[in-house]
């Protein structure tokens, strides 16, 4: 047998967002100051508004959040992932089906976010592909693009089949 010198994957510093349309819960799990090697969590409820985020970017900056873990939830993400990126926070975006929650636990919103801190701060998932911002505005930029295409050819369409009929 060989020895292996193994460190734990921690991460120090972990906060954990369960996202909803109107809502969110947030973990965030840090070292405790005296105790070694045990963790302190808090869990806040938070609306998605802008003001209510801004105050979420604020005690995350007071507790020295490292990196803001989320779940990929419809396009829920979007609105919370862009403002903490924007604030300067390490931010992934993780698949579900990685972080899914164990059988038999409960399955609420409070104990999704304190499972994903926990997964989280182990370093037990990875994050999605999410583009650089300027990569996303050349996105949405073609995007917008062929949608005003697709519309401007649909009202042609249009108007040559009335001109037809009439």
């Amino acid at each position: 047998m060989q020895e292996v010198d193994e460190q734990d994957l921690f991460v120090e510093r972990v906060a954990a967002l369960d996202l909803g349309k109107a809502g969110l819960e947030a973990c965030v799990r840090v070292p405790h100051e005296d105790r070694p090697g045990r963790r302190l969590q808090e869990i806040r409820a938070y609306a998605t508004t802008t003001a209510a985020l801004l105050e979420l970017a604020d005690w995350l900056r007071c507790q020295s959040v490292s990196r803001v873990v989320m779940e990929s939830t419809s396009d829920y993400w979007k609105g919370v992932f862009w403002p903490l990126e924007a604030e300067g926070f390490d931010c992934w975006l993780v698949d579900a089906r990685q972080v899914k929650n164990v059988p038999g636990r409960a399955k609420t919103d409070r104990a999704d976010a304190v499972w994903l801190a926990k997964v989280a701060e182990r370093g037990m998932c990875r994050p999605s592909l999410v583009q650089p911002a300027p990569i996303r505005k050349l996105r949405d930029l073609t995007r917008y693009r062929r949608s005003l295409i697709e519309d401007r050819t649909r009202e042609m369409q249009r108007a040559e089949k009335l001109l037809e009929y009439a």
